[in-house]
């Protein structure tokens, strides 16, 4: 499979924007409500994804299908699943390294490949595994594959890309989640090495990762200014992984607290510069909260259909619930705001391609996602009634998961902040006194 989509390199890429106002436009899907399969049909040619777009998203469905989705309920039963083994199956297929370089195993396609493909792991029935994925493929690896030294990347990225190893990222921190800037993790020089003191939290992938791609700071001087990423191999003496976090949501993806205690790695494994750490972090944000938004949109259109399908077979008062004009209105709302959502994530997409700064869009776009998804999962949830509260319904699971969309990544009041900053309405912050 992976000879097969690498051949699309090989191919003109037609990448075309929609010049109407960033609008897009999609045929209406005709799969059945009761499967909740993927909607790669909706896009046309016109719009964002060209039919090579397409032919990657549905190789990655059939895997999804195949190789996820019969075992999902398992695994969120069990609150972890095999990372090695389905990232093995992803590396393999070439969707550990969309947008990577092809001397290092990636497919060397544009970031919109990249990004149909995390739209593409949406049609996973849970939020934890695509979020797994993303870590992977688009949070843990962007700086390493751009900055990083030739050894670094065949030590590191090589294999990540193959899926032989699983990667994770180390910012935050017990007190420093959103603000980067705060982070008290140290890398002190010593003779070759840096040794390493401090802890990380929530660390998604934490538990079964062979590496970690480690935010440190590397001097005194100003917070943006002095720190820098690292690789660390997670079988490092003084590298302890303290205890897997319990969470609300994303059961099926490990989360972990790490303590590094003296941990000496090579001055080598530093990603790019000492310094621009917290530069290369931001750049990274951007590429996951874009993955983000991607991931979050058939979910939602899943809760819609879903939702629509069994209040159209569930009957109060005699007739079917979704006769019901405030829920049928009700789901054209939704239906509604997730186009709008995707149309304002397509128009971050063509201009991240075309090498603009995105930071404002994709804020809102994160901004958008993360409280999108509360009020449809809600909404749904409250239409099945006794049901949606139980763990046998789909839309129960959603409604944990995607409450976290407004919290990872950047906190939706971050994201205001950040479009403060963009619209040169942000109170500057009172200068110290010394």
């Amino acid at each position: 499979m992976a000879s097969r989509l690498a051949a699309l390199i090989s191919k003109p890429q037609r990448w075309r924007v929609c010049r109407l106002a960033g609008t897009v436009r999609y045929r209406s899907t005709k799969q059945s409500v009761a499967t909740g399969g993927s909607s790669q049909s909706d896009c046309t040619e016109d719009g964002l994804f060209t039919e090579e777009h397409l032919q990657l998203r549905s190789s990655l469905n059939k895997l999804i299908e195949k190789e996820i989705n019969p075992y999902v309920d398992e695994w969120e039963e069990a609150k972890s699943f095999p990372a090695h083994e389905v990232f093995k199956k992803l590396g393999n297929a070439g969707f550990l390294g969309v947008n990577k370089p092809t001397e290092y195993g990636g497919l060397g396609l544009d970031f919109s490949y990249s990004m149909a493909a995390a739209e593409e792991l949406g049609s996973i029935n849970c939020g934890a595994i695509p979020m797994a994925v993303g870590v992977q493929s688009d949070m843990a690896t962007p700086a390493l594959s751009r900055f990083g030294s030739e050894e670094l990347k065949r030590q590191f990225l090589e294999p990540s890309i193959k899926g032989d190893v699983v990667a994770c990222l180390g910012v935050s921190e017990a007190g420093a989640g959103s603000d980067v800037a705060s982070i008290k993790t140290t890398a002190v020089k010593k003779g070759g090495d840096y040794v390493i003191n401090g802890s990380k939290m929530w660390i998604t992938n934490g538990m079964q990762a062979d590496w970690i791609c480690l935010l440190v700071n590397t001097g005194q001087g100003p917070a943006h200014q002095n720190k820098s990423l690292i690789c660390v191999p997670m079988d490092t003496k003084g590298v302890v992984r303290a205890r897997k976090i319990n969470k609300i949501g994303m059961w099926s993806s490990d989360t972990a607290e790490l303590f590094f205690e003296d941990v000496r790695v090579p001055q080598k494994y530093l990603i790019g510069e000492e310094g621009m750490g917290f530069t290369y972090q931001m750049l990274q944000f951007q590429e996951e909260r874009m993955l983000a938004i991607a991931a979050t949109l058939l979910p939602l259109q899943k809760c819609i259909r879903e939702t629509a399908k069994y209040t159209s077979e569930r009957k109060a008062f005699g007739q079917p619930i979704l006769n019901n004009q405030s829920v049928h209105f009700r789901l054209a709302e939704l239906e509604t705001e997730i186009e709008l959502l995707r149309s304002l994530h397509y128009r971050c997409i063509a201009m991240f391609v075309q090498g603009h700064d995105v930071t404002k869009f994709a804020s809102m776009g994160k901004l958008k996602a993360g409280r999108l998804a509360r009020e449809v999962t809600d909404s749904c949830l409250q239409f099945w009634g006794g049901m949606g509260f139980t763990s046998e319904a789909l839309i129960s699971r959603f409604y944990r998961d995607f409450r976290l969309l407004s919290i990872g990544g950047g906190a939706d009041e971050v994201m205001l902040s950040i479009i403060c900053k963009y619209m040169n309405i942000l109170p500057k912050m009172p200068i110290k006194k010394k």
